[in-house]
């Protein structure tokens, strides 16, 4: 192990709590995780992995579960519904030395639902804590488990859920505190992981995740509920400097002031950078297409330079009109 095991244990120190990357499919790979982790993302975890594609040995899966030391700490998530696959992709995961292995039954898209995989384990507790507890004895290294509060609004499972994936031997939970069929409309509701910090006999770290968007509601979600750590999500896509916002929020109670035009566009050059480095120039140039808006959506009459962002194909060409945005809004006031 390169890093303290025990990193997502720190309950009860003076500092501020850490900060998860969430693990999102075609978002946190290489590329995003390294410009997270330079504005201040603690903890990297990478998009899930099917069991089943790394059993086939499908060589693009295969690939997702590259890691790289300036990452650490990260983990490595992985999702499935068959016990023996599971077994066999955590095996072969761990080979990777991540800091951790996190299982996915949080999931709510219906491609892997539909597959009993995900959220869909939801309708099958027995066979989730089967399965994680198979996992847990079947590596050497932490095994987390990220979920949600149950299937709909009346079957909430996560409070009787708990305890028994603690009994399974995992080291730390993420609830993201909504149920499936909520996916990502509707509000978060904390009330039930305050609940789960008030049950003495729920011994290891609670995650909270959902509805952290800013400053703000992460301290509202950490002062409301005590999780011992937070994890985010959608929030950092165009916005990685989130957890760097956070982080001195948290610790000094005054806000930063959003970044102007020129920080976003060296930091969106960094990551078509970066993205190239790990996919290719053809891939990364498609696959950044979608971050544009995230990073500069806030600026007038910027559809007519998004019409170029995402239709050009030249990377240098790319670059070039990024950085004729930074001179055409160099005095722009964003929002906090």
């Amino acid at each position: 192990m390169h890093t303290n095991s025990t990193f997502f244990l720190q309950t009860g120190h003076t500092q501020s709590p850490l900060l998860y990357l969430a693990p999102m499919e075609d978002i946190t790979d290489p590329s995003f995780r390294f410009i997270a982790k330079e504005y201040g993302a603690d903890v990297l975890i990478t998009e899930f992995i099917s069991s089943d594609e790394l059993v086939a040995n499908i060589a693009r899966t295969s690939k997702k579960f590259t890691i790289f030391e300036h990452e650490r700490p990260v983990g490595i998530q992985i999702y499935g519904h068959k016990k023996d696959a599971m077994v066999y992709a955590a095996q072969l995961v761990a080979d990777a030395n991540p800091d951790f292995i996190d299982i996915n039954w949080g999931c709510p898209m219906k491609k892997i639902v539909k597959r009993f995989a995900g959220a869909g384990m939801l309708r099958n507790l027995p066979l989730m804590l089967e399965i994680t507890e198979a996992v847990v004895k079947s590596v050497s290294i932490p095994v987390t488990v990220k979920t949600r509060l149950g299937w709909d609004e009346n079957s909430i499972v996560i409070h009787q859920l708990t305890p028994q994936l603690q009994n399974t031997g995992i080291k730390a939970l993420t609830v993201h505190a909504r149920t499936r069929e909520q996916l990502y409309s509707g509000n978060a509701d904390w009330n039930h992981l305050r609940m789960l910090k008030e049950n003495k006999s729920i011994q290891i770290p609670i995650i909270g995740n959902g509805d952290i968007i800013d400053e703000i509601s992460a301290y509202n979600l950490l002062n409301y509920s005590k999780v011992d750590a937070l994890m985010i999500g959608r929030a950092s896509i165009g916005k990685p400097w989130i957890f760097k916002h956070i982080r001195h929020f948290l610790d000094t109670g005054t806000l930063l002031p959003a970044p102007d035009t020129k920080e976003r566009v060296d930091l969106c050059i960094r990551h078509l950078q970066k993205a190239i480095e790990w996919k290719g120039e053809q891939r990364a140039v498609h696959e950044m297409r979608k971050q544009y808006l995230k990073y500069f959506k806030e600026l007038p009459d910027f559809q007519s330079i998004k019409k170029l962002l995402v239709t050009e194909e030249n990377p240098l060409h790319l670059i070039r009109t990024l950085q004729i945005l930074a001179e055409m809004h160099d005095n722009f006031i964003y929002s906090a």
